[in-house]
């Protein structure tokens, strides 16, 4: 059987450009994952969770928090993106955090991220700045911009 976690591995690793040091690595999400509060879903190109001969094409990892829930990491491999994947992850999210008594989902990214239009257009609008706040592999920071999205 193929492990969830290598599933999101192989995701990030393909999804995330390593000019930026976003991806996360195993021991990471392997942690944020012992917590009873962290949740995570990996899905195929189709949009259904894969079966043990289906690769992966997409994930999200996020955090529950009191009535909020965190997206901490989103990927979907370019090869499927574009084709509603991600849209279909945040529709996942959504739904599992407001079972969890969630009534607002939040994420943070970098200030550029081509991925804004996606949480944009599915209802994410800024509420705050963190000024030089990421810090590249080179030494460059950058700007983090907060994201809420109101779900109940």
């Amino acid at each position: 059987m193929i492990d969830d976690i290598d599933r999101i591995m192989a995701i990030m690793t393909a999804s995330f450009d390593p000019v930026y040091g976003e991806a996360w690595n195993r021991r990471q999400v392997e942690d944020a994952l012992k917590f009873g509060n962290c949740h995570y879903e990996v899905l195929c190109a189709q949009g259904h969770i894969p079966d043990e001969t289906e690769s992966a094409a997409g994930f999200f990892l996020s955090r529950t928090g009191f009535e909020e829930e965190e997206l901490l990491l989103l990927a979907v491999t370019p090869e499927s993106r574009g084709q509603g994947l991600g849209r279909a992850l945040l529709q996942n999210l959504r739904i599992g955090a407001i079972s969890r008594g969630a009534h607002r989902l939040l994420l943070e990214m970098r200030r550029g991220n081509p991925a804004e239009t996606l949480y944009r257009n599915f209802g994410f609008y800024p509420i705050g700045e963190r000024r030089e706040y990421y810090r590249t592999p080179s030494g460059q920071r950058l700007d983090a911009v907060t994201f809420a999205c109101d779900i109940g």
